[in-house]
């Protein structure tokens, strides 16, 4: 398969030598750090590491990763891997990913942190509560069981494609999971490690990053319901 991972990044020059480092370089072909907006020296660092670093003005997530894809539209891409650039991840676990696509032709396979091994204090209770009442509205309203919403996951890039994703926000994670349960892709959760992360979170790091994730993630549950 060609597979390419995109990292999104904003400020993430502490981490992000480290998450290029331990990517599995004899299953990825390419590796895209999606710079958003960094004022330090996360584009050098990546860039020295070996990536292929673009740069996204508009700031988000979700914009970030809207880049990254635009990008391989024409790579002839396979799959495409999506991992955080804060270490917190285990980017070898990339090949666990992979592996129920090979194997078993899944669409798509997200790394779920609940069901794998965190490090204590890796996750705080209010990411994890957010999980929870999300897979509760995700289960209720659709059907179907996430045990996560973790950054750390893998999709074929034509079924990446169809679903048409547009958040470009905090509401891309769960976007992805719900279009994915919509259009009746081949889903999968494989237990992934989780640690405490380099340097603070700019979401889960703050109370008015938390809300704001909680509010727009909610929000994009709501619209995809009304989409149906």
């Amino acid at each position: 398969m060609n597979v390419s991972v995109i990292i999104p990044a904003y400020n993430e020059e502490e981490s992000i030598s480290k998450v290029i480092k331990d990517i599995p370089k004899d299953i990825v072909n390419s590796i895209i750090v999606v710079n958003n907006k960094s004022t330090d020296r996360t584009e050098e660092f990546a860039k020295n590491a070996g990536a292929i670093v673009l740069n996204e003005s508009d700031k988000g997530y979700g914009a970030s990763c809207l880049k990254g894809i635009d990008f391989l539209k024409d790579k002839n891409m396979d799959v495409v891997v999506f991992l955080d650039g804060d270490y917190s991840d285990y980017p070898e676990e990339i090949v666990s990913l992979l592996s129920p696509m090979l194997n078993e032709d899944y669409d798509f396979i997200l790394g779920s942190r609940i069901i794998g091994k965190r490090e204590k204090g890796s996750m705080p209770f209010h990411s994890r509560f957010g999980n929870i009442l999300s897979g509760i509205l995700i289960n209720l309203f659709w059907k179907f069981k996430y045990t996560d919403l973790g950054p750390f996951r893998a999709i074929k890039f034509d079924k990446l494609i169809q679903l048409k994703m547009e958040d470009r926000w905090f509401g891309w994670t769960v976007e992805m999971q719900i279009k994915a349960v919509k259009q009746k892709l081949k889903i999968k959760e494989v237990p992934v490690s989780y640690r405490k992360r380099i340097g603070k979170s700019k979401v889960s790091g703050t109370i008015k990053g938390s809300i704001m994730a909680g509010t727009i993630i909610l929000k994009t549950i709501f619209v995809q319901l009304f989409k149906d």
